[in-house]
């Protein structure tokens, strides 16, 4: 069995492991709210997230080669740099996860591939037209989170404004599910394809594939692990998203759900990789804005916030510091 093939299959196990924890903690935000207002019991939800991540994965795959051939220069990267960018990845998320931190999986992914590659070869492998994509997308797609969500409750207060209190809290909450499934599916379009895109790499690289074109093999095992995630470690993420940052009702979980998977969904066809997270989660603040500005608790969006941006250059150090351990104590390319 050659070198190759190893580091290929250690490859592929890593970017399913994260997978993993992507579904822990991004995929959870595709049903926080509805389970929040209970408009599905959390089984149910779990499953349809799966489901609907999984129909999204195969709807484009232009994240997929953003981070796979978009971030780092093809024609430096070898596959124990993704093996090191995987590692930082899965070890910062994972610790926020653990925590109950919503961060960027995706960045953490960006962050990584940066930090290994530095280490291997310095900054030019750099491609920065992809990161600039990343930095503009990691800006912009958090404040239209905001807006859009604040815009799209104050439209429904003043729809709902001569409604009958208990008929519109059913509808909302049947709506809910609809919404919540939107929202996982533009979820699929754009987090489920991180992953992908190292493992596509990762066959390019081994020669395994002669081209970039995403395998429906890895499609479905990315979107198979990432449910996963979701149903076995995602409630700490759910909490904190669904009640602990706004106390949320079906309006207010609609709202949000529906305004996070147009901005999401716009960015998956852009080709940005973008965080999730950060959508939904300004999305929750936007809405829960329109009816008193301290209904947010902006203690815990500033936590949150902070660590957003903490994400890139924490994968990037962790990345980095595997690398100059392997190479210098075994001589690792």
């Amino acid at each position: 069995m050659s070198e190759t093939f190893i580091l290929v299959g250690v490859t592929i196990i890593l970017a399913w492991g994260y997978d993993f924890i992507n579904g822990v903690n991004d995929c959870a935000n595709a049903i926080a709210t509805t389970v929040s207002t209970r408009a599905l019991k959390p089984y149910q939800a779990v499953l349809m997230a799966a489901v609907f991540n999984t129909l999204g994965a195969f709807v484009t795959t232009a994240v997929a080669k953003t981070i796979g051939k978009g971030i780092v220069d093809p024609a430096e990267i070898n596959l124990w740099i993704l093996i090191f960018a995987l590692v930082g990845a899965i070890v910062w998320s994972g610790s926020c996860s653990y925590l109950g931190i919503p961060i960027s999986v995706t960045h953490a992914m960006v962050g990584g591939l940066m930090g290994a590659a530095a280490a291997a070869f310095g900054i030019g492998t750099w491609q920065w037209a992809g990161i600039q994509k990343v930095l503009i997308a990691m800006v912009v797609s958090p404040v239209a989170g905001f807006v859009i969500g604040h815009i799209f409750m104050v439209g429904i207060l003043w729809l709902s404004r001569r409604a009958v209190p208990r008929k519109a809290h059913k509808f909302f909450r049947v709506s809910q599910i609809f919404s919540a499934a939107g929202m996982a599916f533009s979820h699929g379009s754009n987090d489920a394809q991180n992953a992908m895109g190292v493992i596509t790499a990762a066959l390019v690289i081994g020669g395994f594939q002669t081209e970039f074109h995403v395998p429906v093999w890895v499609i479905l095992g990315s979107a198979l692990f990432m449910g996963l995630g979701t149903q076995l470690g995602g409630w700490r993420i759910i909490r904190t998203m669904g009640s602990r940052m706004v106390r949320l009702q079906p309006s207010h979980g609609f709202s949000a759900e529906t305004s996070s998977a147009l901005v999401i969904f716009v960015n998956s066809w852009l080709g940005a990789p973008i965080s999730t997270t950060q959508v939904i989660a300004t999305a929750i603040m936007g809405v829960g804005a329109t009816e008193n500005i301290n209904a947010v608790r902006w203690a815990l969006a500033r936590r949150i916030v902070i660590t957003w941006f903490l994400t890139i250059p924490g994968a990037a150090a962790i990345s980095a510091v595997c690398y100059y351990f392997m190479h210098y104590l075994f001589g690792v390319a």
